[in-house]
């Protein structure tokens, strides 16, 4: 039965119907918020290419955490700007590092009132930019790595993490981390895997965001965005080794591959909704070209259609808001 019997616009007449029948939902509880914590800063720093983002102070950023939490915000991801940096990255090490009396101070600060998030790569803290250590012809080391990330994974959970968040794409580091936790007794410790981390053009904010070092590109470790079936590999290994969640990385250019993951997995499925992705829709919108509060709830939507049960947007208090 067609035409003039079936009418789908029936169902789009009022607000109430659409409402009603719609298929995806969008809260604020699937939504974390990335944040920055800068060594030393006096003040909150603005991020030029990120209009509204910015690297706070130790102060700020509880202050900033405590409003995200009370908007409804369902966690905290977190990223530490050190003043220095060495080849090895020690500060991601080091208990009194920026990035992990950050974390005590938001445990302090919020308990266990939310999920509190900590990235788990050493591009932040190395001289040279890269996610792990080098060697001596300058590649990246990856077992030499591993043994950095199963620290960095301890310190993080002794410094209050609920969730700590590899993303340094190397071969077995959720196994090595999950090891690690358990041995020194976090058991309790949840991992989210960057399991889909591409080698995008989308990170470009980002490096400004963490004042990062990085000459060259990542694109021997990071994945090439013309591959698919070599995400659901990273996904296979990423569950066997233990991880708790799984994530895609960007989000906006590759639906597809997020799509396909949350079909497969039997784990939570978190998508990033990038650097990249943030400052072309502020820009877009300071030009009037887009109108900007339904542009970003429309493409968070997308994300949760498209199978991420939890987002990770710079957005996530604004939106927060709106949605309530």
């Amino acid at each position: 039965m067609a035409y003039p019997a079936q009418r789908p616009r029936r169902l789009r007449s009022t607000p109430a119907l659409r409402r009603l029948v719609a298929e995806t939902e969008l809260r604020p509880r699937h939504l974390v918020l990335p944040m920055f914590v800068k060594e030393g800063a006096a003040e909150p720093v603005p991020i030029s290419s990120m209009p509204g983002v910015v690297q706070h102070t130790r102060d700020s950023l509880r202050k900033a955490a405590a409003e995200a939490v009370q908007a409804g915000v369902g966690g905290i991801m977190l990223f530490g700007v050190p003043e220095r940096h060495d080849a090895l990255g020690s500060g991601a090490t080091d208990p009194e590092g920026i990035l992990n009396v950050a974390l005590k101070d938001l445990r302090a600060e919020l308990g266990d009132s939310t999920v509190i998030m900590s990235d788990l790569c050493l591009d932040e803290f190395t001289d040279h930019g890269h996610c792990g250590v080098l060697d001596e012809q300058g590649c990246v080391d990856n077992d030499r790595t591993l043994e950095v990330y199963a620290r960095m994974g301890v310190v993080q959970a002794e410094s209050g993490a609920h969730v700590v968040a590899p993303s340094g794409m190397m071969d077995g580091q959720v196994g090595v981390i999950r090891e690690a936790l358990d041995e020194a007794g976090f058991a309790d410790t949840g991992i989210l895997a960057y399991t889909a981390k591409y080698a995008s053009a989308f990170y470009g904010p980002f490096r400004e965001a963490v004042e990062s070092q990085l000459k060259g590109d990542r694109k021997t470790y990071q994945q090439d965005g013309a591959n698919l079936r070599e995400a659901l590999r990273e996904l296979a290994l990423d569950l066997d080794e233990g991880a708790d969640m799984v994530m895609v990385k960007p989000a906006l250019p590759y639906l597809d591959v997020l799509r396909t993951v949350a079909d497969t997995a039997d784990v939570p499925v978190a998508a990033y909704q990038v650097s990249g992705e943030y400052a072309m829709i502020e820009a877009a919108a300071a030009q009037g070209w887009l109108e900007r509060e339904r542009t970003i709830v429309e493409t968070l939507t997308s994300l949760r259609r498209a199978g991420a049960d939890v987002v990770l947007t710079y957005w996530a208090t604004e939106v927060a808001g709106l949605l309530d």
